[in-house]
């Protein structure tokens, strides 16, 4: 990438992120729940992907993070984002817009060990088998 990796705007990092946490928990559901139906991997992957499940995720994070981290995921939050889904409130959809900053934000900037660190974090404050 030519540009300089901290002049992205804060909603491509979140656009950035939707995809690289996607990815994870996909890939984290399929190794840990086995075979199943399309719809079912569906289905438990909303659990850790809607916003609330990522709003709760990063409030139980944030003690963790680096201020630059913190930073991140404040300009994230902060961002003027399209309205929030009527699943979310506008504060959750904000927090989720912020982690998904910061998780797209250290991916592009190579840090992915970090990015994986966090998502793995969130998937242990959110992996309730019972609930799903």
């Amino acid at each position: 990438m030519g540009e300089d990796l901290k002049n992205y705007s804060a909603l491509g990092y979140a656009y950035l992120g939707d995809a690289v946490y996607e990815r994870y928990i996909r890939e984290y559901i399929m190794e840990s729940r086995g075979n199943m139906p399309v719809e079912k991997y569906h289905a438990v992957a909303t659990h850790f992907v809607c916003a609330a499940a990522q709003a709760k995720a990063i409030e139980a994070l944030m003690d963790g993070l680096s201020e630059e981290e913190e930073g991140v995921y404040r300009r994230g939050r902060n961002a003027k984002a399209h309205a929030a889904p009527k699943s979310s409130s506008p504060g959750e959809y904000r927090k989720a817009t912020g982690f998904e900053a910061l998780i797209g934000y250290l991916s592009i900037n190579g840090r992915d060990e970090r990015a994986t660190e966090l998502m793995k974090a969130a998937v242990d404050i959110l992996d309730k088998r019972e609930d799903q």
